[in-house]
């Protein structure tokens, strides 16, 4: 075991995710990275703790674990309340904003106001510090109420370059791809959907390429589509679908089938449906997530609202000081399955101090991995099933109330997280879980944070980031680790624990 001692901070306070000092905080919004700083907008309520007076927070980081937070950076007003969208750095000065040397940062998002909901523009010339709503909004409006979460991207196939707009309306379940010269007149080009998931709206798209196994001469788009409720886990989750763009159309390499009317008004699909499309987290507390602009392909990197709003804003120990936290951040790639199916890898875009392993042979029985009143834990375990019949990572308290287990099952190749509902709001109560491809092998990477007195974060990511599961579980302190073997041994197992104190 090795241990990371980082710079105090508030107990209430989560060690290795970012949350707001204060008040409500739900979407990443505008996640760029620029002059060798990450930015992080977000929803956020200057206000208060519950989601209203929607604006945009603002913080920066140089590693994606220390962030500094600002002030907030797009008010809302009595014109309009600020709701999802993205920045972009206007290299090329098209919008005229900024110079070719002193680019300007563009940010695209959702106004709000009066049942309706167009695309708005503000702009930065301090480095995304200071931003200035445009005179000429809106820069896009469809006269619609559901119209809304802007990604824009610049395209270039080397024949033709522009922006690209990626949003939804969202109650009909249809991406809409529009394109513009200067970031202010937009033209329709095409749409996708529905189609594939469909029991709740669409929200928060993303749209970005990627080599399939980093081979740069075999990319592919991949589209994330957010949907609340509807999920794999129940309520809010995100979906996503590989496929093709020829700078208009999106293609996807394996069609969803189309949703007709009469299944978007069901608003119901079952799990043996729901696990034919791909999910870029199988757990509950896993939203909203989008990359960063200004970052190289090979280093796409995701950031995701880690909360679902089944119960969002009402988790014990939520406090009047803040309400919510992100997901770690994940650096993202395209891999080819042993089917051949393509599938969106995750891996953490972090790092702790190198911990050292523990060769735990041909393991039966209960081995406790670590005892420690820690707010952050990395646990890394990986064995070979023997005739075991499963294996649980048992998360333990003086409480029988807050016991967390992960189990995975051989003949069923799942891994499910049983996460006690006492004293949790209705919706919390669930057993979330994922299907492997290799349910022989157990290769868990897992990392827990304490987010406050009550709660804390558990991402899983197994099958070397192909299936990844993020849930919030009661937090107890001091809590041990441990694990047992069912119905026989494993083979080949060692762990790692690496331990982030306060």
């Amino acid at each position: 075991m090795t241990t990371t001692d980082l710079p105090p901070l508030r107990i209430t306070h989560p060690r290795l995710h970012f949350a707001p000092r204060n008040n409500w905080m739900n979407d990443p919004n505008g996640l760029v990275f620029h002059d060798g700083l990450y930015h992080l907008y977000f929803q956020y309520n200057p206000q208060g703790v519950s989601h209203a007076n929607m604006s945009w927070g603002h913080a920066t980081s140089t590693d994606l674990i220390r962030w500094t937070e600002h002030d907030p950076a797009i008010l809302w007003d009595e014109e309009a309340q600020i709701f999802s969208g993205s920045v972009v750095v206007d290299h090329g000065n098209t919008s005229g904003f900024g110079t070719a040397e002193e680019p300007a940062l563009v940010a695209l998002y959702t106004a709000a106001a009066a049942g309706r909901q167009a695309q708005a523009l503000a702009y930065s010339t301090d480095g995304g510090y200071v931003w200035t709503k445009y005179q000429g909004n809106p820069v896009l409006d469809r006269g619609t109420s559901d119209f809304r979460d802007p990604k824009v991207f610049w395209f270039d196939d080397g024949r033709d370059a522009y922006w690209v707009m990626v949003a939804v309306e969202a109650v009909d379940r249809q991406v809409l791809f529009h394109r513009s010269d200067d970031l202010k007149t937009w033209t329709f080009l095409s749409s996708y959907g529905p189609a594939g998931p469909v029991g709740g709206v669409w929200e928060c798209p993303d749209m970005f390429p990627l080599a399939v196994d980093g081979d740069d001469s075999d990319v592919r788009w991949v589209l994330l589509i957010s949907l609340n409720p509807g999920g794999i886990a129940g309520g809010s989750g995100t979906h996503y679908i590989v496929g093709d763009f020829d700078g208009k159309i999106f293609r996807p390499t394996v069609p969803h089938p189309t949703s007709g009317r009469e299944l978007l008004r069901e608003r119901s699909q079952s799990r043996e449906e729901l696990e034919a499309y791909g999910w870029l987290d199988f757990g509950p507390d896993c939203y909203a997530g989008v990359t960063f602009d200004g970052l190289s392909r090979d280093e796409r990197t995701l950031i995701a609202w880690m909360d679902n709003w089944e119960y969002a804003g009402s988790l014990p120990g939520d406090s009047d000081e803040y309400r919510s936290a992100m997901t770690l951040p994940r650096r993202l790639s395209l891999t080819r399955d042993q089917s051949g199916v393509l599938r969106l890898r995750q891996e953490p875009a972090i790092e702790l101090e190198p911990a050292e392993s523990v060769d735990l042979g041909s393991m039966t029985g209960s081995t406790v991995l670590t005892a420690d009143p820690a707010s952050a834990t990395r646990i890394r375990f990986a064995a070979t099933f023997g005739d075991a019949h499963n294996i649980e990572l048992r998360i333990e308290s003086a409480s029988d109330d807050d016991l967390v287990v992960i189990r995975q099952d051989r003949m069923s190749g799942r891994i499910a997280i049983d996460r006690p509902g006492a004293e949790m709001p209705s919706g919390f109560a669930s057993v979330p879980s994922m299907r492997l491809e290799e349910p022989g092998e157990i290769e868990w990477d897992l990392w827990i944070d304490q987010l406050n007195e009550r709660v804390s974060s558990l991402e899983l990511f197994a099958q070397s980031g192909e299936r990844v599961l993020t849930a919030l579980i009661p937090a107890a302190s001091p809590r041990s680790y441990s694990v047992a073997v069912v119905g026989g041994a494993l083979r080949r197992a060692r762990a790692t624990v690496a331990v982030v104190r306060y």
